[in-house]
Formats: C-alpha cells, structure tokens, sequence
C-alpha cells in the first residue's frame, strides 16, 4: 500500500524529513538534522527508521541544515542514490554539507582537549569525507520542470522564497488504487516583499494532500523597519564603546543583514571599515548569491545596476582565516561583528560570545528564530549564565530580537501563500513547528480558509498515499 511517514520536524522547528513509499520506491523528503536541547539532538545519533541503501530517490526542500544536515551519514550509511535539489540549491548545499562535517570533527577534537564531554572518547556524527561524498551524489533541477524520479513518479520545484534555491516540491504517483495523486511539500515558506529574492510562488495544478510549514503559525511579524532598529542598535552600542554580535544564519540571514548594513553604509550612518563578516562559509554563500542573477528581486538588480551591490565582497572587512577571526577577540574600538551560527549553537560566534557576553557596553542581536533549547533561545529568554565550552559565562551584554528579520513566512502569510493555491487539497498536515503554533496555523486555516482541519503529525506517524 502507498503511504506516507513523517520522521522529522514534529512538533519542532528542525529535522525535517517524510519517507513516501509505493511499491518497492521509497522517496525521502528532507534529511534534516535535530538542533536545540539535548534530547533533540540525541536523535541525530539514533538509527535511521529504514534502511537508508533501500531508498529510491531523495529530494531536498532546500539547504539549511535542519533539512539537510543528515545527508553525510544516511550516505554513509549506505544511500547511493541521487539527491535531488533544485539548480539554485547546490551551491550553498554543498557549502553547509561540507561545514557541518567540519564543525563536526572539531567539536569532537574540541571536546577531546578540554574534556567537557560526558563522552570518553568524543566523535563526529559524520566526517569531512562523508559531507564530500554526499556533495557528489547532488543533483540539480530546474525550478518549475518536472524530474522523472523512477517511471510513473514526478516532482516539480517552484521557488518558495525564504533562501537562494529553496522550493517547494510537488510529487505526483499513483497511489494504491491506480488514481494519480498529487502531494505538495511547501518546504519553508518565505516572506513578501523582503529584499534579495523572489516573493514566494504558490504550485499551480490540483493538489491532493499539502504538507505546511508552521513555524511563525501563531503569530505576526513587527513591521517595523529593521534597519532603523539595527541603526539604533549599533549607535548605541557604539557609543557605550562596545562591540555588536550578530549570530546569523550563513545561508540568507546573513546577506539579509548585510544588505540592511550596506543602507546604513550608503546613508553615511556606519563605517563599512567597522563591520566583519567572521564566517568561511558566509563569505562563500555570499558570493553565491552575487552570482545568482536569475533569483535576484528587481530592487537588488537596481543596486547592482546604480552600482551599489550590498553584496559586493569589497565593501566589509571578511575574516575567512581562523587568524583574523581570533584578533577580533582582542580588539577594543566598537565593531559590528556578523558570524554563524544563528542560534548560537556552534562555529565562531561561540568564541566572540565567550569574550562578550560578559561586557555590559556590548550587544547581541538575534535576527531569526531561536528553538527551544539552544544557547540563542536561552539568552532571549533572559539567561543570566550561559554555558560556553564547558565554562559558566554570566551575561551582561544588552541581547536584542530584530524583528522584522524572520526568512519565514507569518501566519498571515502562510494564509496567503494557501490562498493562492488553485483550490483546498483534500488533506493538511502541519509539521515543521512547535505545537502552539502548529495548533493556532490550524485553527486559521479552518476559521478563515474554510478547509477541514489539519492534521497534526508526531513522530512515526503513517498515513496512506
């Protein structure tokens, strides 16, 4: 019998992953890896729930690591198979994909030095080596042009917004009775009007079953404008003589944040000399999206063509060496300092936090959503101490939340991006979000779409194709 299972993102923001089956076909949507409490990331350590050299086909929503950072070991582990994405998509995947089995073997080495892990013996969840052979196993499809995954299985990417390459994907098959079904994996759904990128395209054609992203589902987000809040920030901790920490996400929030730096750069209101952009990986995605003609919005096609690029790699200081990284912990003049990750769960602005967090003159600004049990969501929850590296780090710095700044879409527009669709599919399932606002995205798409009530998926949970 053809059916659906959901092993990822129930009930939370990360680990997104579904296996479809018919037959002997199995398609994996998503190998996403677990983020946040220690619980959450155990479950990156268990065995995969089928057997990974059996798969068919896997095909990516887009390249964050919370959908794809499971890719090295499910390739280890014996998947041979292609990885679909789409074309936009391979750049940064292979990026995130060869960092995270980096950050991987160093927090292992790490650990081992310090000896801070409850583990004799640290060790990687996957290595270098296995991020790499993932990397060559990728392969890119054009936004809107069906993909012949095996006979009689199709899938089609449309852009979604929210990141360079993201999609949503529609998987068409028969299903046990012979009648051709069509489901749509929304993927994460982007915002309206931001700049960069598109605004997000919702599928054409009848849509059978929608698997929704649910992350903001139970709120609005500000409208206020993020760059005069971001301005305010930085003059006031300036003028305390103080530095700005920015953890943000390498792949879209970075360049985000950086084309809201370069308008204050362009107003005369910031020193483009006083802002570092301390992460190898940004730096590439960066040049990636300057690249990325064909996804560029008409406004950043404008700058580009004013000569103006918010993107251009001579307009800030780049640390790409791990040198020029450590000199900034030492350094006294105020600086804005943008690194990954976004949740302050890993890579170097760890290392700026454990030097800053204890100086009352400097700021951290959280510009993204911070799940439940990472370091990011405990400072916005007003922590007093922070663990770093196996040390107790009282917090003095003055933490911010930038609205304004979210790559997902709010609950308005999910709404939206539902109503646009050609008519109500026959079945809602609203995973990848914590409950409340799982459960209020419900609500909403019964009280105003007028569609029966979604499904809430938990983990394991099977339904038929």
């Amino acid at each position: 019998m053809a059916k659906v299972t959901f092993y990822g993102a129930c009930g939370c923001v990360t680990g997104s992953s579904t296996l479809l089956e018919w037959g002997n076909t199995r398609v994996l949507v998503d190998c996403g890896m677990y983020q946040g409490d220690e619980e959450l990331e155990e479950r990156n350590w268990r065995e995969f729930p089928f057997r990974p050299a059996e798969l068919t086909a896997v095909v990516l929503t887009h390249a964050h690591l919370d959908h794809t950072g499971l890719l090295p070991r499910l390739v280890a582990e014996g998947y041979q198979g292609p990885i679909y994405l789409s074309r936009a998509s391979r750049g940064l995947a292979s990026l995130i994909l060869e960092d995270a089995g980096e950050i991987q073997e160093e927090q292992a080495r790490y650990a081992r030095k310090k000896g801070y892990s409850r583990h004799a013996n640290p060790r990687p969840l996957y290595t270098v080596r296995d991020a790499k052979q993932a990397m060559r196993q990728l392969t890119p499809i054009p936004f809107n042009t069906e993909k012949e995954l095996v006979p009689g299985v199709r899938v089609r990417v449309v852009r979604a917004g929210h990141l360079l390459g993201a999609g949503s994907l529609l998987i068409t098959a028969k299903d046990g009775d012979g009648q051709r079904r069509t489901w749509c994996f929304s993927g994460d759904v982007g915002r309206y009007g931001v700049p960069i990128l598109h605004d997000p395209e919702s599928p054409e054609g009848q849509i059978d079953a929608l698997v929704l992203e649910s992350t903001y589902g139970d709120r609005l987000h500000e409208t206020s404008h993020a760059r005069e809040r971001l301005s305010q920030i930085i003059e006031g901790t300036f003028a305390r003589g103080g530095m700005v920490i920015i953890p943000a996400f390498a792949l879209g929030r970075t360049q985000e944040v950086l084309y809201y730096l370069a308008e204050l750069v362009e107003a005369g209101r910031l020193d483009p000399q006083t802002v570092f952009l301390d992460s190898p990986m940004a730096i590439d995605a960066t040049q990636i999206y300057d690249r990325a003609v064909k996804e560029h919005d008409e406004e950043l096609r404008e700058l580009i063509d004013e000569g103006a690029n918010p993107l251009a790699s001579n307009l800030f200081q780049r640390c790409a060496r791990v040198d020029d990284s450590k000199r900034l912990n030492s350094r006294k003049k105020p600086a804005v300092i943008v690194a990954a990750s976004g949740m302050a769960t890993a890579g170097r602005v760890v290392h700026h936090l454990l030097h800053r967090l204890g100086d009352p003159a400097s700021s951290v600004v959280f510009t993204g959503y911070q799940a439940s049990g990472t370091r990011g969501r405990a400072l916005l929850e007003g922590a007093d101490m922070v663990a770093i590296h196996g040390n107790q780090v009282r917090v003095r710095a003055t933490i911010h939340r930038l609205h304004g700044l979210s790559a997902h879409a709010d609950r308005d527009e999910l709404l939206r991006w539902c109503r646009d669709l050609p008519g109500a599919p026959a079945r809602v399932f609203l995973n990848h979000g914590e409950d409340p606002s799982r459960k209020a995205l419900a609500a909403a798409v019964q009280a105003e779409l007028g569609w029966g009530r979604p499904s809430l998926p938990s983990y394991g949970m099977s339904t038929p194709w």
